[in-house]
């Protein structure tokens, strides 16, 4: 991310000079031969020149950094489609558990058992509570 902060620094540098440009640094009348001479036409396109081609790399930058989002959201999306594949086929087996008869009464017992676990757990915490306390 620290090209962010190049680009960032550089954009200032980019434009710095539009307004002389704007200004009449490049003339398109018929006194462009007599009012402005060679070197400094040529000034104008090096200087031209750089800021396209730091353009042109920006671009670069940022059709990279989103070919990478790109790749990440597929990789989520994909992840995701098979957490719901695994979910839906863990619903699918909770209704056949409680479809039949026998595996409700398991189910039941389950249930009874983590229930007598909760509370013999925090009776003997109040317990301890009580003695140490």
């Amino acid at each position: 991310m620290s090209y962010r902060r190049d680009h960032r620094g550089s954009r200032s540098a980019l434009f710095d000079n539009m307004d002389a440009l704007e200004a009449g640094g490049l003339r398109t009348s018929s006194s462009y031969s007599s009012g402005m001479d060679d070197h400094d036409n040529e000034k104008t396109v090096d200087s031209l020149h750089d800021r396209v081609s730091f353009l042109k790399r920006l671009t670069g930058d940022i059709h990279e950094e989103v070919e990478t989002h790109n790749r990440v959201l597929d990789r989520m999306g994909n992840e995701m489609d098979a957490s719901r594949g695994i979910m839906s086929g863990t619903m699918d087996r909770f209704k056949m558990v409680f479809e039949k008869k026998s595996n409700k009464t398991i189910c039941k017992l389950a249930g009874y058992f983590v229930i007598s676990f909760f509370v013999l757990y925090y009776g003997i915490r109040i317990l301890l509570y009580y003695l140490y306390g």
